[in-house]
């Protein structure tokens, strides 16, 4: 059950509504206008609960789960609990995606400016924005409309942010030009210097870096994630990118629509991704490589070399996966032949 102290829900909602919300078929034996009330995992869901089924690995937990209502694919209806209302769909976990929205979409946004806050007369910001005590808005920046600016949070000369953002609290936002709908967890911190010097026996001397961030459209940055601004060209994030917490883009890094980043990841600077790649973990990245469309990179990989579109890729350094994986196999015959 849902902490609501944390979380409100809305609700409750027919099995009909849940499966248009879902986009999503009603089994023939359930009962449209069943009534539910919450989401719930499948070891945890009750009568008035939904949950769902997309990894196979819980098939047995989903036979003994006591939830009214689950979201599954055609062929594990069979092995469904009796009683149980089925909505079904080759996309489970999506459809469950949109119910939790639906039960738990993002509260109504309050107008309020905290006394504590502190906004540049030459700033523009809407009047329908909520900023939290200590936020501080600098000189010339925009804030679009229906903004939340969290507490401590600073936005920096000339930054713009469009329309429905959130900006978790305790970042920092310089050099900097947001699209609409974008959110960023607390300690966020983007358009920082890049790592740029001239390496030399006698000293190292920085390099001024001139560049910008430039983020897209729905993109979502997860908690103390950084992100360098350019030396000259821009650090840009595309559209719809996901990006997880602790993850370091270096300067005039692009990153094409669609791209997630999970933790850890470090990308140095000067490469560039093609749309929707995907990154798992503590993958690390050279300078100045090209990642094609829809590559797909293992979690704790070292890239060194450019990735074709589509190619996929792991271990370190990186090659493609099938290789890889036949070289972990082999270590590890020869591994147990000398225990042996």
């Amino acid at each position: 059950m849902t902490d609501q102290r944390f979380f409100t829900a809305g609700g409750p909602f027919a099995l009909k509504k849940l499966a248009e919300i879902s986009q999503a078929e009603i089994d023939p034996s359930a009962d449209p206008e069943s009534v539910f009330t919450d989401v719930a995992p499948l070891a945890a869901a009750g009568p008035r609960d939904i949950t769902f089924l997309d990894n196979k690995r819980y098939v047995e937990a989903f036979s003994n789960s006591l939830a009214g209502a689950c979201l599954v694919r055609p062929n594990m209806v069979p092995r469904a609990p009796k009683g149980m209302a089925l909505l079904v769909t080759e996309e489970p976990y999506h459809g469950y995606a949109r119910i939790a929205r639906a039960f738990y979409g993002p509260p109504p946004l309050e107008p309020f400016m905290a006394h504590t806050a502190s906004v540049d007369e030459t700033a523009t910001v809407s009047e329908d924005c909520r900023l939290e005590a200590g936020s501080v808005i600098g000189p010339g920046a925009i804030i679009g409309n229906r903004c939340h600016i969290g507490a401590n949070t600073v936005v920096g000369p000339a930054v713009t942010i469009g329309d429905d953002c959130s900006i978790g609290p305790g970042a920092s936002i310089f050099c900097c030009r947001i699209g609409a709908r974008v959110i960023t967890h607390p300690g966020v911190r983007i358009g920082q210097d890049g790592f740029g010097f001239a390496l030399g026996p006698k000293g190292h001397i920085k390099v001024p870096q001139l560049g910008r961030v430039i983020i897209g459209d729905d993109v979502e940055i997860g908690a103390n994630t950084t992100i360098d601004r350019g030396t000259g060209p821009d650090t840009v994030i595309g559209s719809g990118v996901k990006i997880d917490n602790l993850v370091q883009i270096g300067h005039n890094v692009r990153l094409g629509k669609g791209c997630v980043v999970v933790s850890l990841v470090g990308i140095s600077g000067s490469t560039t991704f093609g749309d929707f790649v995907m990154i798992g973990g503590q993958a690390g990245f050279a300078g100045h490589l090209h990642i094609g469309d829809g590559a797909k990179i293992a979690a704790q990989s070292g890239v060194m070399r450019d990735i074709e579109a589509g190619a996929s890729v792991g271990g370190s350094p990186a090659a493609p996966i099938r290789e890889w994986l036949r070289g972990v196999a082999i270590l590890e015959r020869m591994a147990k032949k000398k225990n042996g």
